[in-house]
């Protein structure tokens, strides 16, 4: 067999598992809405954070991975033993699938989401359901709105997920972080919980409908505590977070 028909089988091997994933994700997307209205509505007089709800809504992701069969995806490090005491939590972003590989940890947070999302038919009734935070960017009043719903997340006990780059890299390296997140940690006087993640760069590049094989795994980093911080912290907190993260990564690829 020659190399140019071995690259032809690859490619028609990578489009049908790319369509029979996509597949599973949509019909495991309108599965989903009736059993979290369900648990909305069976939890809505003692869960206030919402946090049974998103929490199944996370698990999704864990049920479309064990079905997709180029990706394998796993969690590693030391998970925080109470995870109601809330955490901003933050992660570089390689790629949309950053979003399905996070959502393997086992505690519920809510995240700082593109308001886009939010008007597709069934996922955005879906995050709305789970509590997930709008967002539109380069616009001050949605962040400031956004950012007074991540403290009223918080302060029901629910930790907020932020991918502080803003975007998706384009490389597959980590960008400069922004401010926002760890403002509102310092404001809210809760850690900064740093995650490293390596592989799912892979699994969906940007600006390709198909899938690709993708070993990915998020690594749960030190936390940082913001006891006695002000504002004036802010840039030592982001690199902080920055390097953390960072030499996780050069770990992890290494």
């Amino acid at each position: 067999m020659t190399m140019q028909s071995r690259m032809t089988m690859y490619t028609v091997k990578v489009t049908v598992l790319s369509v029979w994933s996509w597949a599973v994700f949509g019909l495991v997307v309108i599965l989903w809405l009736p059993l979290m209205a369900i648990t909305r509505l069976v939890t809505a007089p003692f869960d206030p954070g919402r946090y049974w709800t998103g929490f199944l809504f996370r698990k999704m992701a864990v049920t479309h991975q064990r079905l997709t069969p180029m990706w394998h995806f796993r969690v590693v490090g030391d998970m925080p033993p109470d995870p109601r005491n809330p955490f901003v939590i933050v992660a570089n972003h390689e790629s949309f699938v950053d979003i399905l590989l996070i959502a393997h940890m086992p505690f519920e947070m809510k995240w700082l989401t593109k308001k886009e999302l939010f008007k597709i038919p069934v996922v955005g009734w879906l995050l709305k359901l789970a509590g997930d935070v709008p967002l539109t960017r380069g616009e001050k009043a949605s962040a400031n709105t956004a950012m007074t719903q991540c403290q009223v997340w918080l302060d029901r006990k629910v930790s907020v997920m932020i991918f502080p780059e803003g975007t998706r890299s384009t490389t597959g390296e980590m960008g400069r972080f922004k401010d926002g997140a760890f403002r509102l940690a310092i404001e809210a006087g809760v850690p900064i919980l740093p995650l490293a993640v390596n592989g799912a760069y892979t699994a969906l590049v940007k600006g390709d409908w198909r899938f690709g094989v993708s070993r990915a795994e998020v690594r749960v980093l030190e936390p940082i505590p913001t006891d006695g911080m002000t504002r004036d912290d802010v840039p030592r907190l982001r690199d902080l977070a920055h390097e953390s993260i960072a030499k996780a990564l050069d770990d992890m690829r290494g």
